[in-house]
């Protein structure tokens, strides 16, 4: 009990040094001083890792609270159910209601800077240390995370700056995603020798995840043997989770699904129709929803989110199982594709429970029908994962101009603190 007392103030310590940082004028830029002069040991540096950890994933203003809520009403997974949640409101909306004001959006992106900027100094840090086992653990943490991070903006925004700097120059999203590979694959390699101490948070495995990130990171970026070669070497008996408690609170639950306030599931078809709706028999659908039949007295969101202490997965073994079929899919060898697609279909022991246990797929073996297929399906299997706002764009799905569309934006728009803190961020992208 001592020791878990101990490690839990640490990384509370970590988080109040994260949150130094976070000033209007500084958050590209932070002020590092207090935080550099609390790690120059070994113990101080496994605090801010954690500490990092804990940033990414717990409260309203982590990137997992903001991605999931982003792209879900971006996309028409969630339906916002009290419109004085007005940032939510105007995700929803969509188009020109989403502005740089917008707090969704500003925390993404604040956030993210923050967490690649602290991740930074652990870097440094770890240099010193003369155990490589010992400096690997904390490369694993700084440069997850920081991968992370990178990814987020190159999902959200056209552009974005990489180094942290004043007026830093931005970069294109493909130039942003390109050194979020380099970190993982850099993460991947000293996963293999690193050692990590018991007051560590024990909940990813980094072997997995980094290849899991490369897989999910090169599809993005249309490099798909990498991809599919990342994603045959994830252990799919391997989980890799963010995990909470009563204290640092699953925030996806604590805002969204813990009431009748905020946001829930949008329908009892995960927000999909026509020839994406899912399949009657689907077993997914009452994985993520507590009930088909909607009322206005109950939030039937299910899945990930049911109490402040459940985990959500870095990732799912049905993504990378689709990766795989995508990957395929994009170079036309339609036989690996529809094999991988079937092992998502077929699927009924899943280490999650998402399992769809319907029969194989029996539909048009065409390019444009297995792509089809394969995208109805990670609308399905990763619904609710802040992925399918890049799903909706890289398959070329209906956009925000166009007839049935499926999507309210493309990109976003750059926070207002970044537009009037730095002289270089590019014009807002239309929608």
């Amino acid at each position: 009990m001592k020791t878990i007392i101990k490690n839990k103030l640490l990384i509370l310590a970590a988080g109040a040094l994260l949150w130094t940082s976070c000033s209007k004028d500084e958050y590209l830029n932070p002020s590092q001083a207090s935080v550099e002069s609390a790690v120059k040991d070994l113990n101080g540096l496994i605090a801010l890792a954690n500490g990092l950890q804990q940033k990414y994933s717990v409260t309203r203003t982590s990137p997992i609270y903001s991605t999931i809520t982003a792209s879900g009403l971006s996309t028409g997974e969630l339906l916002v159910l009290n419109a004085g949640n007005t940032d939510e409101a105007n995700l929803q909306a969509g188009k020109a209601n989403v502005l740089g004001n917008n707090a969704v959006v500003s925390r993404l992106w604040e956030q993210s800077h923050l967490i690649k900027a602290n991740a930074d100094i652990i870097i440094k840090g770890a240099a010193a240390i003369g155990d490589e086992g010992a400096r690997n653990a904390l490369i694993c943490y700084a440069n997850l995370y920081k991968g992370l991070a990178l990814v987020q903006l190159g999902t959200y925004w056209e552009q974005a700056p990489i180094l942290i700097a004043k007026n830093a120059s931005f970069s294109p999203r493909t130039e942003v995603l390109g050194e979020a590979i380099k970190l993982f694959e850099a993460g991947a390699a000293a996963a293999t020798t690193a050692k990590f101490d018991a007051k560590y948070q024990k909940e990813i495995d980094f072997a997995n995840a980094f290849q899991a990130m490369l897989a999910r990171t090169y599809l993005m970026l249309g490099d798909y043997d990498k991809s599919a070669t990342a994603a045959s070497k994830v252990d799919l008996t391997k989980k890799s989770d963010l995990s909470y408690d009563d204290v640092a609170r699953n925030p996806i639950f604590e805002v969204h699904y813990s009431n009748i306030n905020v946001c829930e599931p949008i329908d009892a078809n995960l927000g999909l129709s026509g020839a994406l709706t899912p399949n009657d028999a689907d077993g997914r659908v009452l994985f993520y929803l507590k009930s088909k039949t909607f009322t206005n007295t109950a939030n039937e969101g299910k899945g990930f989110f049911t109490k402040f202490s459940d985990k959500i997965p870095l990732y799912l073994p049905g993504e990378i199982m689709l990766i795989k079929a995508e990957c395929a899919a994009r170079k036309n060898d339609l036989v690996t594709a529809v094999a991988e697609l079937n092992n998502v279909l077929t699927k009924s022991a899943d280490i999650y429970g998402v399992n769809a246990n319907l029969p194989a797929y029996a539909g048009p073996v065409t390019q444009a029908d297995v792509l089809q297929e394969i995208y109805r399906n990670r609308c399905i299997e990763l619904y609710n994962s802040g992925l399918k706002l890049e799903d909706s764009r890289r398959f070329g799905r209906p956009g925000p101009n166009d007839a049935g569309a499926e999507r309210s934006r493309n990109f976003y728009p750059y926070p207002t603190t970044e537009r009037d803190n730095n002289p270089n961020t590019p014009a807002d992208p239309t929608i």
